[in-house]
């Protein structure tokens, strides 16, 4: 669903803001986006920490990218949200080509402290709730869902093998991605 106009005219003055460095600005948008963007994050980064950095270097990247933020081609939280997919891709491949360790010798076997595993069931329970959110989308946005944030395609990519619009791509993404932040702040209400 489109942005009306009059919502393409706040954003784009909001984002105009934000480009010329005016606090206030950058404050509405952060505002307005950091939730969603730490809960992003958190979904896909191993700690609170390195959620609250990414959630950070995401307003950083958001900023001096705002003069190029055009409301006719997509929603500012679409725009948001890819700003966030793309950083976060970047950092996983970041970090999985350094975590190219030399052999280790397979006998050493250092068990992981309480606290860590309890994390990491935490985020596997986490992962498997969003998991289940997305499998109710319809085909189409579960399929671009599945393969942007997942497979870490492009959204062009996506078009092509599935031999679909790269406008329709972008707007199933944009639907599934508001289907997901209204189960989520349901999920929280309740």
């Amino acid at each position: 669903m489109a942005a009306s106009p009059e919502n393409q005219a706040v954003d784009m003055a909001l984002m105009q803001g934000v480009a010329r460095g005016d606090a206030e600005a950058i404050q509405r948008l952060y505002d307005r986006f950091s939730s969603l963007v730490y809960r992003m994050a958190y979904q896909v980064l191993p700690s609170r920490d390195d959620a609250e950095d990414a959630v950070q270097e995401v307003f950083v990247r958001l900023w001096r990218t705002a003069g190029r933020y055009d409301p006719s081609r997509a929603a500012l939280v679409t725009w948001v949200m890819l700003i966030t997919r793309r950083f976060l891709v970047d950092r996983l491949r970041r970090a999985r080509s350094a975590l190219k360790p030399a052999v280790l010798d397979e006998k050493i076997t250092v068990p992981a402290p309480e606290h860590e595993v309890i994390a990491s069931q935490d985020k596997r329970e986490r992962f498997k709730g969003l998991m289940s959110k997305i499998d109710r989308l319809p085909a189409l946005q579960k399929t671009v869902v599945t393969r942007a944030y997942l497979n870490g395609q492009t959204l062009r990519q996506i078009g092509e093998e599935l031999n679909t619009p790269l406008g329709t791509i972008k707007s199933a993404l944009s639907r599934a991605l508001v289907r997901l932040r209204e189960t989520e702040t349901e999920g929280m209400a309740t």
